[in-house]
């Protein structure tokens, strides 16, 4: 009998792009935690029935829910610092520090 493999590839995609939608204000732990909730989902299942899965694909979707879950806390941080500087320093400030910060890049 042949055994499966578990393909890491779409958690790893999901995640990466959960990391490069941090700089928007947090909200890749949305994709972040989809992508864990997927690897967490068939490593259950491999640890249900562990003759039906190939090893080494087991140990290469438990690195790509390590990912997951590193990015997904980056991303919690981040969502919790932008609403705490939104809550101390109001929406306008965040704005207006926003915007110089981007004059600045582009004078250079």
């Amino acid at each position: 009998m042949e055994q499966e493999k578990l393909n890491p590839t779409l958690v790893y995609v999901l995640a990466i792009i959960g990391l490069l939608c941090c700089c928007i204000g947090g909200f890749g732990f949305i994709l972040a935690g989809i992508a864990f909730f997927i690897a967490n989902s068939k490593l259950n299942a491999a640890k249900a029935n562990p003759e039906k899965y190939d090893p080494a694909s087991v140990k290469a979707m438990n690195t790509a829910k390590i990912v997951a879950l590193v990015i997904l806390i980056i991303n919690v941080l981040y969502l919790i610092s932008t609403i705490y500087q939104i809550a101390t320093v109001g929406w306008d400030q965040v704005m207006m520090q926003s915007q110089e910060i981007m004059e600045q890049y582009q004078n250079q």
